[in-house]
């Protein structure tokens, strides 16, 4: 149970890798695991596997098993999940235009 819509959506994308898979997802979809955790290293796979598992049951992301040998799983954004990318934009843009960029690590958003 949340406490109110704010909550439920800061839930379902709190979490230090989620914002950057929604966004690799977005930009490759039908990404496979192995490139993902590629892609954004230093992920270790169980942290990668435990998101990945959270985003999937929070209805952001689908996991399709190709069922071949060998494994061939792939993931996709699905609308739920391609709907969030506008409303991260959104926050990313106010975080550039009101934070020191010197004081940031990187820009996530382009």
């Amino acid at each position: 149970m949340y406490a109110n819509e704010f909550d439920a959506t800061m839930q379902m994308i709190r979490g230090k890798w989620k914002i950057r898979l929604l966004y690799k997802l977005n930009a490759n979809s039908h990404s496979r695991f192995n490139t993902l955790q590629h892609d954004l290293n230093p992920i270790t796979h169980k942290i990668l596997a435990e998101q990945m598992n959270q985003l999937i049951d929070d209805g952001l992301v689908e996991r399709h098993d190709f069922h071949e040998q060998p494994l061939h799983v792939e993931y996709n954004l699905t609308k739920k999940g391609q709907s969030l990318i506008p409303v991260v934009d959104v926050i990313c843009d106010w975080g550039l235009a009101n934070v020191d960029i010197s004081e940031l690590k990187e820009t996530l958003c382009d």
